[in-house]
């Protein structure tokens, strides 16, 4: 593909993550949207008011056959994304999807193998793939700043699920294909794979509502031989939290909510300033833009990533 003309992109589901993908990518110096999909004709209706120059259509498999589309955004909810990213892959077109990559093990493999058949770029959205603050952990590990890796914590508390921005999105609250330790929990343990090594479970658990999603959940996994815990909650009176906490032997890490990063070397926790681009949905497109001409996937997590925190989240599940 010409590294000159604008990557043309399909995006299918325009829920929340679709429609801030949608607006991030308008005057995107590397793509732009040409076709879009929802199920919702409401939903369509009103992104079309803002969004003229893109094809809307109700119709997903649309968007998939559409000749005037490079790559495809798949921000439909987890049980329709094998079905979806197949097709395109099969056409010869590039996927970045939505985590977590699937929800069952045929999927996880069939999306894989389409991919790897495919040749092209494939990439899942993890959050924290490009934050500056992963970013600054990521060189610290590396320059041996954290001493000896002792462990990773991992803690999150939410007053309500699903969260007030995703209330629309009701199958979060089904144990099906929703739940906080596939929406939220998936990107930190992309994260710990990423840094320490492939992450597995040792032993994990979940409690849960009455005909919802999990209301509490507990584990403890390995990542390159570090114990790492969890500890997540819904439904409580208290502050929405994001913790992950690297526990090094010379200096720990803590990344608060999504980006906030402060480190310890045995006193009070202090905040790191950090450089550069924050990190976020216009680069991320722009790292996947990248991927698609070629140029490999650099803070951009690949399908092998997605698979491997997929199989870490439905332990959960399935224990």
């Amino acid at each position: 593909m010409s590294d000159n003309r604008k990557i043309r992109l399909g995006v299918i589901g325009l829920g929340a993550m679709g429609g801030h993908v949608l607006a991030s990518a308008r005057d995107h110096a590397d793509l732009t949207v040409t076709a879009a999909a929802d199920l919702d004709p409401a939903t369509v209706d009103r992104h079309r008011a803002t969004d003229p120059g893109v094809v809307f259509t109700t119709d997903p498999a649309a968007v998939v056959a559409s000749d005037d589309v490079d790559a495809v955004y798949i921000a439909t909810p987890p049980a329709f994304h094998a079905e979806l990213a197949v097709a395109a892959l099969r056409r010869g077109l590039a996927v970045f999807c939505e985590k977590p990559l699937a929800i069952s093990e045929a999927d996880g493999r069939a999306m894989l193998a389409a991919a790897e058949e495919a040749g092209v770029a494939c990439a899942v959205n993890f959050a924290l793939s490009d934050r500056a603050a992963v970013l600054e952990i990521e060189r610290a590990l590396g320059a041996g700043e954290a001493g000896d890796v002792v462990g990773v914590d991992v803690r999150l508390r939410f007053p309500a699920w699903p969260r007030d921005f995703q209330a629309d999105a009701r199958w979060l609250d089904g144990r099906a294909q929703g739940g906080f330790v596939r929406e939220v929990f998936s990107h930190f343990a992309y994260l710990t794979d990423r840094l320490l090594g492939p992450i597995e479970p040792v032993a994990v658990s979940l409690d849960y509502a009455e005909g919802a999603a999990e209301t509490a959940a507990r584990g403890h996994l390995v990542a390159g031989g570090v114990p790492v815990h969890l500890s997540a909650f819904s439904g409580l009176a208290g502050p929405e939290t994001y913790e992950w906490v690297l526990w090094g032997s010379r200096r720990s890490y803590m990344l608060q909510g999504w980006s906030r990063l402060l480190v310890s070397e045995g006193g009070d926790w202090e905040p790191v300033a950090l450089t550069g681009e924050p990190g976020g949905e216009p680069t991320r497109l722009a790292a996947f833009a990248r991927a698609v001409r070629g140029g490999g996937h650099v803070n951009l997590a690949d399908f092998d990533a997605g698979r491997r925190v997929q199989r870490v989240v439905e332990a959960f599940h399935n224990a």
